[in-house]
C-alpha cells in the first residue's frame, strides 16, 4: 500500500497578490468562528427554493432513489413565530402545503418548513427586480413549489448521489459553459488520451484575466463541494444510527497529488482564488448593510439587532483583510469589448445557475441552487461598485438593492468555502498523523 501523502497546498495565488498561508491564518482563526455563529441564526437558516423545477436542458425526470437525497418536510412548530406567523396567510396555500407534504413524506430525507416576513420586509426585499444585473436564474419565490428550507436540518454532505448522473451535470457546466474550445480537453477527463493537461493550461494561461477567473471559480466551487462530501460522510449506517466524519481514502482520491497527476493541488488553489473573490465582495458591500434602516427581520427585535451587529463585524472584518483580490483588473480597456465580454460572463454564469435545476439528488440540488446564487450574488456586487458608491446613509438604496434571497445565499456560500478551508486543516491534520 503507498504510503499516505500529506496534501501541500502552499504559496502564491494565481492571478492575486495572497497567499494560501495568510488565508488560513485569517479565516480558521478570525473570520471561520464568527460566521458559522451567523448562518445558525434564524435569519440565515431558512431559505426559499423550488426543487420541483424540471431541467431545463434535457428531458430527464429522474430523481436520486438514495433516503439521504429525498426530501421531507420539518413539523412548523419548529420554526420561530416571528417567521412563521404568517405563513398560513392563504387558504389556499395551506391547502397546497399539505399536498406537498403528502409527496415529501413518500420520498424522505431533507427537512424543510415555511416561513414568512412581515408586510414591510416583503417589501423592501421585493422592490428592486432588475433582471439586467442579474448572474443568477433565481426561483420564484412566489411559487407554491417554493418552500422554506432549513439549512442546519440538511447540512451539505455526502448523500451517495455519483456515477454517470452527477458526471452529466459537471460536464455541462465545465464543457458548455467555460469559455473552453471543444478540441481543449480537461485534464483527467475521460476519452481522447490525456496529455497530463498540457493543452488545457496552455490554453488557460492565454486567455484573458476574466475566462480565466471564470474557469477558476466553476472550479474552485467544485474542489468546495467536494471536500463537504468527504468531510461529512457516511462512514457507518446501521438500524441504530448513522455515523458521518471525515473520509481520508475518499479526499485523497480527489486532491492528493499523485492520484490525481498534479490536480488535487490545483483544485486547492481555486478553492483559494474563490474564497478570495467572495471575501472581497463582502468587503465591498458594507455601505448597503451599514445604513441605520436596513434590518434582518425575523420578529424578534433584540435578536435581530443582535444579528445585524454580528453580521456588521464579520462585514468589517473582511474589510480589514490585508490582501484582497483586485477586481479592477476584470472588463479594463475597451468599452465596447469589454461590456461585451461582461455580458457574457454574466450569461454563461446564469446558465450554470439554470444547470442546477438537473441535478437528480434534492438535497445536492438545494445546495447547488444556494451556492451558485451566492456566488451570482459576489459576482453582482463586484460589478456594481459604483452604485454602492452612492447608496445613502440613510433612506431606501434605489440603485442597489439585495433580495433576502440574495443575502441568505450569499452569506451561505461564503460559510461553505469558510468551511472548506477549515475542513483543509483538519484533514492535513490528519494526513500528518497518518505518516
Amino acid at each position: 500500500m503507498r504510503t499516505c501523502i500529506y496534501v501541500r497546498v502552499t504559496g502564491h495565488i494565481d492571478d492575486c497578490t495572497c497567499d494560501v498561508e495568510t488565508i488560513d491564518a485569517f479565516n480558521n482563526y478570525k473570520l471561520f468562528p464568527r460566521l458559522n455563529e451567523l448562518l445558525e441564526s434564524d435569519y440565515f437558516r431558512y431559505y426559499k427554493v423550488n426543487l420541483k423545477k424540471p431541467c431545463p436542458f434535457w428531458n430527464d425526470n429522474s430523481h436520486c432513489g438514495i433516503r439521504d437525497c429525498a426530501v421531507k418536510p420539518c413539523p412548523t412548530d419548529e420554526v420561530p413565530d416571528g417567521i412563521r406567523s404568517a405563513s398560513y396567510k392563504y387558504s389556499e396555500e395551506a391547502h397546497n402545503r399539505a399536498e406537498e407534504c403528502e409527496e415529501a413524506n413518500r420520498l424522505g430525507a431533507v427537512d424543510e418548513s415555511l416561513s414568512k416576513e412581515t408586510q414591510r420586509a416583503m417589501l423592501q426585499w421585493t422592490r428592486h427586480d432588475d433582471s439586467s444585473d442579474s448572474f443568477c436564474e433565481a426561483d420564484d419565490i412566489h411559487s407554491p413549489d417554493a418552500e422554506y428550507v432549513d439549512l442546519l436540518l440538511n447540512p451539505e454532505r455526502y448523500t451517495g448521489y455519483k456515477g454517470p448522473d452527477a458526471w452529466k451535470i459537471w460536464n455541462s457546466i465545465y464543457e458548455e459553459n467555460c469559455f473552453k474550445p471543444q478540441n481543449v480537453k480537461r485534464p483527467l477527463a475521460p476519452g481522447r488520451g490525456d496529455d497530463g493537461g498540457h493543452m488545457f493550461y496552455k490554453w488557460l494561461k492565454g486567455v484573458c484575466i476574466e475566462k480565466r477567473a471564470f474557469y477558476k471559480l466553476i472550479s474552485g466551487l467544485h474542489a468546495s463541494i467536494n471536500i463537504h462530501l468527504s468531510a461529512r460522510y457516511l462512514l457507518q449506517d446501521t438500524w441504530s444510527e448513522k455515523k458521518w466524519g471525515p473520509n481520508v481514502t475518499e479526499f485523497q482520491q480527489r486532491f492528493d497529488e499523485v492520484l490525481t497527476r498534479g490536480e488535487g493541488p490545483r483544485r486547492l488553489k481555486n478553492l483559494y482564488f474563490l474564497y478570495l473573490i467572495e471575501l472581497r465582495a463582502l468587503s465591498k458591500v458594507l455601505p448597503f448593510f451599514e445604513r441605520p434602516g436596513f434590518q434582518l427581520y425575523t420578529g424578534n427585535k433584540s435578536r435581530d439587532a443582535e444579528i445585524k451587529n454580528l453580521l456588521l463585524e464579520i462585514l468589517h472584518l473582511a474589510k480589514s483583510f490585508p490582501l484582497h483580490f483586485d477586481e479592477n483588473s476584470f472588463f479594463a480597456g475597451n468599452k465596447k469589448e469589454a461590456a461585451k465580454l461582461k455580458e457574457e460572463f454574466r450569461l454563461h454564469f446564469k446558465n450554470i445557475t439554470r444547470i442546477m435545476d438537473c441535478v437528480g439528488c434534492f438535497k445536492c440540488r438545494l445546495w447547488g441552487k444556494l451556492q451558485t446564487q451566492g456566488l451570482g450574488t459576489v459576482l453582482k456586487i463586484l460589478f456594481s461598485e459604483n452604485l454602492i458608491g452612492k447608496i445613502p446613509e440613510s433612506g431606501p438604496s434605489y440603485g442597489f438593492q439585495l433580495t433576502r434571497q440574495e443575502i441568505v445565499a450569499l452569506f451561505n456560500a461564503f460559510g461553505r468555502v469558510s468551511t472548506s478551508v477549515r475542513e483543509l486543516e483538519n484533514f492535513r491534520n490528519i494526513l500528518r498523523n497518518m505518516q
